[in-house]
């Protein structure tokens, strides 16, 4: 199955290790530390250019990739 995150972004769910509620896990350095991490080696992409509301960890072929989206768990959950 598949999960749209918004805008034009699709991915599959057997992908998908984790959905995170950015306004809750980022209270945590461990958090804040990994997502900048990410970022820095390119693993980050944004779906949307709206206040992102929380983001979606996934890897394929040992590649991890880190979706910031403006959805929220909850909507994600239910497409899911």
């Amino acid at each position: 199955m598949y999960l749209q995150l918004g805008q034009d972004t699709v991915i599959r769910t057997d992908n998908i290790i984790g959905i995170f509620d950015l306004d809750n896990t980022t209270v945590q350095k461990g958090t804040r530390d990994y997502l900048n991490a990410a970022e820095k080696n390119g693993e980050t992409k944004y779906v949307s250019f709206d206040l992102p509301k929380s983001f979606v960890v996934t890897e394929k072929d040992s590649q991890r990739e880190i979706y910031i989206t403006h959805l929220a768990t909850n909507t994600l959950f239910k497409r899911k």
